[in-house]
């Protein structure tokens, strides 16, 4: 135990001093994240030591469960496709743009349309696709007509990590702790529906009231007229878009499993979009565009903090943990957990580790249903408290650098503390009352 201890400890130690001192390393012009190499000497030396052998690990990374973190990568990326297939077709920046036609020339309108704008399509799509493509905009948007961006980049990172927790796949932390607890589409909606809104709400007014000087000064709306992209690949795009949000909500009812719907959907989308560019003949750019901007770090992240959890349970100390959290309240005792471990781990590892928890814990009936769902409230607004909360914090702060507006490690803190720790607390109570009626 001692040297999954000590190896795993340093590891994580060494994921949090990377991510606040330097995020990533630059080698002949080209950059590379440095939170998972780390990850990945982690698990190496995990082999190196024996604290876990590599075909246990093998076997635990491909065994024939809905937890699989294989599977969950499949679902991860072919949302993440889509979603960026789309942002390709400009629909994010036309929508946004929408909304700041429609702002009535002040700023809390605008502010409000953005909030809405964001959180609808966090709803349906995820939380790291809609921070990555609308931080240019708003940073594009607020230069054009000089108003301080800070307020509305706030806003959508929130947002985005408030109304995630909406739907089973808003973010891959809801995937793996519900579809570990066996919870399905329609349940998880039922029940996470209440605390999703009620958080977005007070969110919404901690916000207005953090920023309402900012939000005073008079705002002259510039027409920034975005064009779609092409009509046909943009109601492809939105169709299967569709189609896998309906696919994933029945999987479960019709005996097909989440990531294989997601995977024939994906795949649906590029050989329709091939046959229609090579008929049109037109450029196939659009595949390397897509490409390009996919989070492929983040598989061996995932991976590598997997074998970690793996080597955890075989030294006995993620049964220590659930004997320690199975007394008392669930829904407060393992959301407070899960939302401060969130910034210790990191989200992802963290769902990894609490899915176990859970499972070996003595928790039955309405506690362990509160402890799942509590959990999965963690793991999304635990992402604001800190940039080590969520990977998007890390790939958010990089794209404000890069576009001359860095928020300091501090500042992300003090307003994480502000406005996540009452949304924490003001969402679990909503939770419980929602455990209460369903």
């Amino acid at each position: 135990m001692i040297a999954t201890l000590v190896i795993s400890g340093l590891t994580i130690v060494e994921i949090l001093l990377t991510l606040i001192l330097k995020p990533a390393l630059t080698i002949r012009g080209k950059s590379i994240n440095l939170y998972w190499v780390i990850a990945l000497a982690g698990a190496l030396a995990l082999f190196i030591t024996g604290a876990i052998p590599v075909t246990e690990a093998w076997d635990g990374l491909t065994r024939d469960t809905s937890v699989n973190p294989l599977k969950l990568l499949v679902i991860f990326f072919g949302m993440t496709i889509l979603s960026v297939f789309l942002d390709e077709m400009n629909l994010f920046e036309y929508l946004a743009s929408f909304a700041v036609r429609h702002a009535k020339s002040t700023q809390k309108s605008l502010f409000l349309m953005l909030y809405i704008m964001v959180s609808a399509l966090t709803a349906v799509t995820s939380n790291d696709v809609v921070i990555l493509t609308f931080t240019p905009f708003i940073l594009h948007f607020a230069k054009k007509v000089h108003i301080n961006p800070m307020p509305y980049l706030i806003a959508e990172f929130v947002a985005a990590n408030t109304l995630s927790m909406t739907l089973i796949i808003g973010n891959p932390t809801n995937i793996y702790l519900a579809t570990g607890g066996s919870i399905d589409f329609f349940e998880y909606l039922k029940v996470m529906l209440l605390p999703s809104i009620v958080s977005a709400v007070g969110a919404y007014f901690i916000l207005r009231a953090l920023f309402h000087k900012q939000l005073k000064e008079p705002l002259h709306i510039v027409q920034d007229n975005v064009e779609l992209g092409d009509k046909f690949m943009l109601i492809t795009g939105v169709a299967h878009l569709v189609i896998a949000i309906v696919a994933l909500s029945v999987c479960q009812y019709i005996g097909i499993e989440m990531y294989e719907a997601c995977g024939v959907i994906v795949v649906s989308l590029l050989v329709i979009t091939f046959v229609y560019l090579l008929i049109k003949r037109k450029s196939l750019g659009i595949f390397l565009r897509v490409a390009k901007r996919l989070p492929y770090a983040l598989a061996p992240f995932v991976l590598s903090m997997f074998v970690m959890v793996l080597a955890l349970n075989k030294c006995g100390f993620t049964g220590i943990l659930a004997n320690l959290l199975s007394n008392g309240n669930s829904v407060f005792i393992f959301g407070l957990a899960s939302f401060l471990s969130a910034n210790i781990f990191n989200n992802i590892p963290m769902s990894v580790l609490f899915s176990d928890i859970i499972s070996l814990s003595a928790l039955t009936g309405k506690s362990l249903s509160g402890a799942l769902y509590a959990s999965i409230i963690g793991s999304n607004i635990g992402a604001y408290l800190s940039p080590v909360g969520a990977l998007a914090g890390i790939m958010w702060l990089s794209i404000l650098k890069r576009n001359g507006h860095p928020l300091s490690f501090v500042h992300f803190i003090k307003y994480g503390v502000i406005i996540s720790i009452p949304i924490m607390i003001l969402a679990l109570a909503t939770l419980q009352l929602s455990l209460l009626i369903f």
